[in-house]
């Protein structure tokens, strides 16, 4: 026996989906990150789990952070280890991500 799964949204590819975000950038980061703390991070993990790619490690240790295309999941404020590196809050009224569908 065999099921069909109806799903709500047409396939369409990662990228074409991300295309379809809009970002409504806040002069206030909502998130910031104290490179100093990061310098003594062993792991850097926020580097691997944020799926927006936006924490870079630099030469010196430190991290390269934007905040203008976050998609406010808070994965690196879950996946950090280090106690005052990363300070999240969301984004003011009227900013942020905007997600649509169809």
């Amino acid at each position: 026996m065999s099921t069909t799964i109806t799903r709500p949204y047409p396939d369409i590819s990662f990228d074409d989906r991300m295309a379809t975000v809009e970002f409504r950038v806040s002069p206030r980061p909502h998130i910031t990150v104290e490179t100093e703390v990061c310098r003594s991070c062993t792991t850097k993990a926020c580097v691997t789990a944020c799926p927006a790619n936006l924490f870079v490690p630099t030469n010196d240790g430190g991290i390269l952070f934007n905040y203008e295309q976050c998609f406010e999941c808070g994965t690196c404020y879950q996946i950090c280890n280090e106690a005052g590196a990363i300070t999240w809050t969301y984004p003011d009224g009227g900013h942020g991500v905007v997600l649509r569908h169809g």
